[in-house]
């Protein structure tokens, strides 16, 4: 049998890997590649197989990066089945929906300033400014039915009468409908068909929601392989869910090849432990300011932990019990699935919470922001509270308008929780922000950019690092160590070269047999 590595090899988004045995063709993860626009355009356009050939896919969890290319296999012929687990399906309808929606709402803006340009033509000196500006009145008038939203009839007239190139997007919310259909959700430790000669059992795999190590059984000429995708490996002893499997049926212990994600391979988190004290100091410091706290928050899985921890702080009366806004029609979706799925909570949430008859996610202080209209006017509050909105690395969406409206306030604390990829906003802020707070926060604050506009980042920035839903490099390696698995072979993938290549070299020196394979390699297992 065949393995080729398409995708997340040498870094981290984009996940996808290819098993062929016999007539057996089935994919593991199908993800969107994320970064510059232009080098991911290519990347995810690009599908280095017939989608129609392929048997099934096998879905480990519902991040973007593992399953936002299906509606585009499925667009492009693909029309077998996702199987994932129950809780990775009901999360999919929801990511898979609104990457759509961004897919088409970035086409549409490229489409719209082409059609612009069309219409106003390039300015050549300064001269031309007030003429210029007319024009791109005009045509915004022409472009736009008000101020925020296009007219696509129009801009698609402007580009078809000057023979203009239209952008497309990868795929449509019709395209995402479509794929969401094929998907099949089956509960852990249940094996399942997934081709002719092969089947699959999911284990908790402890990173988010629904997340699983694959268990992949294939019989091919009178013998018995075993491949074990582990999808992204999560902490151990997080909240809500449960931590990795460690304890797996003796029918699935025997591998020949471990697929592992490495994102951090050579790097240690903040223990877990340390996460509520370091929140509950920064609420605390916040409120004497009389401040606000800003937390750009993923949707799915760091929202939901936020929640969870303040619910406990609240409860436990250790903190000010500030009004708690969840600004993110997204998130609030994914938290509605999360509380549709206790089977999956830890033995710790399901004392702290559902035996009191308590929803982890939902109390007093909790309001879910759902309109436009109310997310306005929660920009305008200017009583202390608590925001959680996204995207978790400011790079668009509601969490805009609130940096906007309260970075400039030295009372404010914007709490950032997750990783800044570099060249983000986030990324910028918080450097900057750090970089202030290490000065003493003396002169002049440093000026952000965002909006077309420089804003004076005055408010206090702090980072709790704690939040990570990756394994770092010990937590990878105790679960191979404290699990029941015996291992021949490892391919580490979803790590920047660096941090596979230093994780293949610390699991050699701990005696395992670890390689790190390059985009398109295909690796033969025979043995």
């Amino acid at each position: 049998m065949y393995v080729t590595f398409y995708g997340a090899v040498r870094e981290v988004t984009g996940s996808m890997h290819l098993l062929k045995a016999d007539k057996d063709r089935v994919i593991l993860d199908c993800g969107l590649f994320q970064g510059r626009r232009k080098e991911t355009d290519e990347k995810n356009k690009l599908i280095p197989f017939d989608p129609s050939t392929l048997t099934n896919i096998v879905l480990s969890h519902a991040h973007i990066d593992h399953s936002g290319r299906i509606p585009l296999l499925a667009k492009h012929g693909f029309s077998g089945r996702i199987i994932c687990t129950r809780a990775t399906a009901a999360a999919s309808e929801y990511l898979l929906r609104d990457s759509a929606h961004i897919q088409e709402s970035d086409a549409n803006y490229l489409n719209y300033k082409t059609a612009r340009n069309a219409l106003t033509g390039k300015r050549s000196s300064k001269k031309s400014k007030k003429s210029g500006n007319r024009k791109e009145k005009e045509a915004r008038k022409i472009l736009k039915k008000n101020r925020h939203d296009l007219n696509l009839e129009a801009i698609n007239d402007v580009i078809e009468r000057h023979h203009l190139e239209k952008v497309e997007p990868l795929y449509s919310i019709a395209d995402a409908d479509e794929a969401l259909e094929l998907f099949d959700g089956y509960p852990y430790r249940h094996p399942i068909s997934i081709g002719k000669n092969m089947s699959c059992t999911f284990y908790d795999a402890g990173h988010i929601l629904g997340s699983a190590f694959a268990m992949i059984h294939v019989r091919q000429n009178g013998r018995d392989f075993k491949i074990c995708f582990t999808g992204d490996i999560g902490r151990f002893d997080k909240p809500i869910i449960k931590d990795p499997t460690l304890n797996f049926d003796e029918q699935d212990r025997q591998i020949d090849l471990m697929i592992m994600e490495s994102t951090y391979g050579d790097r240690l988190h903040e223990p877990v432990q340390d996460l509520k004290p370091q929140l509950k100091k920064v609420l605390i410091e916040t409120r004497k300011r009389g401040g606000s706290i800003v937390i750009p928050a993923f949707a799915y899985g760091r929202t939901q932990e936020l929640l969870y921890t303040l619910h406990e702080l609240y409860d436990e009366n250790e903190v000010p019990r500030l009004p708690i806004y969840v600004d993110s029609p997204l998130a609030i979706n994914i938290t509605k699935v999360f509380g549709e799925h206790p089977e999956v909570y830890d033995a710790e949430t399901h004392d702290t919470f559902l035996e009191r008859g308590k929803n982890p996610f939902s109390m007093d202080k909790i309001h879910f922001v759902s309109s436009v209209e109310e997310s306005i006017a929660l920009n305008h509050e200017t009583k202390p509270h608590i925001v959680l909105s996204a995207s978790g690395m400011c790079e668009a969406g509601r969490i805009l308008h609130h940096l906007r409206y309260k970075i400039h306030n030295a009372k404010n604390t914007v709490l950032m929780v997750g990783y800044q990829a570099e060249n983000t906003l986030g990324r910028r802020i918080l450097d900057l922000g750090l970089e202030y707070q290490a000065s003493g926060r003396k002169g002049a604050p440093p000026l952000v950019r965002f909006f077309n506009k420089e804003y004076p980042l005055k408010a206090h920035v702090v980072k709790l690092g704690g939040f990570s839903a990756h394994a770092d490099k010990n937590e990878m390696l105790r679960f191979l160590q404290k699990s029941n698995l015996k291992i021949k072979k490892i391919a580490l993938v979803h790590g920047e070269e660096d941090q596979s290549l230093a994780f293949a070299d610390f699991l050699k020196g701990k005696g395992h047999d670890a390689i790190v394979p390059n985009h398109g390699e295909t690796m033969i297992i025979d043995s």
